[in-house]
């Protein structure tokens, strides 16, 4: 298991972000609004922040993902999916949500708006070299595989 510091920003009482099951691959972030709400109209964004900062080990990332159920029923999403915090980023966490619906969607103080998953990074060096080796596929892309 690794091991990440955090932050709590502006003396949030918001509870941390944990696991809401034991499969859970991401743990949820909630909005810190400070006691108050707001809403996002169809086809807008806002930058929701979440009251704490990070510490991620080097070599990893944390990756803000979308939540499946506000998704599914109001159309909320990230207009940035995956977002990557990076580990050398000491800032408030921001959750940059779109409403994707067709109605105003309201956040209160304390919502699970995304969650974040801690993943390892690889890193590259480039090898500049005109001759790629050959592939099935070529240079065949968007959609070329089918339906």
């Amino acid at each position: 298991m690794s091991f990440v510091k955090i932050h709590r920003l502006r003396g949030s009482a918001l509870p941390l972000p944990r696991y809401e099951s034991d499969g859970a691959a991401g743990m949820d972030l909630r909005a810190d609004l400070e006691g108050k709400s707001l809403t996002i109209k169809p086809l807008k964004r806002h930058l929701l922040p979440c009251g704490i900062a990070l510490e991620i080990p080097v070599g990893y990332e944390m990756q803000i993902r979308p939540r499946s159920g506000l998704a599914l029923k109001h159309g909320i999403t990230l207009v940035n999916a995956p977002g990557t915090i990076d580990s050398d980023y000491r800032g408030e966490i921001g959750v940059l949500l779109i409403n994707l619906g067709d109605s105003d969607f309201t956040v209160h103080d304390g919502d699970r708006i995304a969650q974040m998953v801690l993943a390892p990074v690889s890193r590259c060096r480039w090898v500049e070299d005109s001759n790629l080796e050959e592939s099935n596929r070529g240079q065949c892309g968007f959609g070329s595989t089918g339906k």
